[in-house]
């Protein structure tokens, strides 16, 4: 059996906050809405993908935000460097903290939407390395001086080859 990712469904408290940082900040569209049941929280669903009716959904039922829950964070992958430059733009538009992190296999920036939920966008570099990894990395660096930095900060790790040569595959890899 192959299972491919399809969606993921968050309890939220404040929809309005919540929907003004996704459509706003992370740029999805609001793609269906409605009770769950009668009388029932809502439920919101949200999609970039034209193709997708929901890749996130909210359901407005969560008590207290500051909990924690199993959730350790929601990862988004970008096709580009400039992408995430303008991912780090609108960050910091809105004054919001950031952790710039890389894991030699990519470039990210760990952050928390406004309920505390953890988010991740992350950009592919062109190498693959054993993981873990993270080493935090300066945001302000264009493409080419960060992609520079990322191999020389984990070019004596054994296990850095570029991913085109590598042979390994990810399930059942060690």
């Amino acid at each position: 059996m192959k299972l491919d990712w399809s969606h993921t469904v968050l309890n939220i408290n404040n929809k309005e906050r919540i929907l003004d940082f996704y459509t706003n900040i992370l740029d999805f569209k609001v793609s269906d809405r409605g009770l769950l049941a009668e009388n029932g929280p809502e439920i919101i669903f949200i999609s970039q993908n034209p193709k997708e009716h929901h890749q996130l959904a909210f359901v407005v039922d969560r008590d207290e935000v500051g909990s924690h829950s199993s959730l350790n964070h929601l990862s988004f992958r970008v096709d580009s460097f400039d992408e995430l430059k303008e991912a780090k733009l609108k960050l910091d538009s809105i004054n919001h903290d950031y952790l710039p992190l890389c894991h030699g296999n990519a470039l990210s920036f760990y952050f928390n939407d406004p309920e505390n939920n953890g988010l991740e966008i992350f950009f592919d570099t062109p190498w693959d390395i054993d993981q873990p990894q993270a080493v935090a990395w300066d945001p302000e660096l264009d493409e080419k001086n960060a992609l520079k930095w990322v191999e020389k900060t984990f070019k004596n790790e054994p296990s850095f080859v570029i991913r085109e040569e590598s042979n390994k595959e990810f399930v059942n890899r060690k």
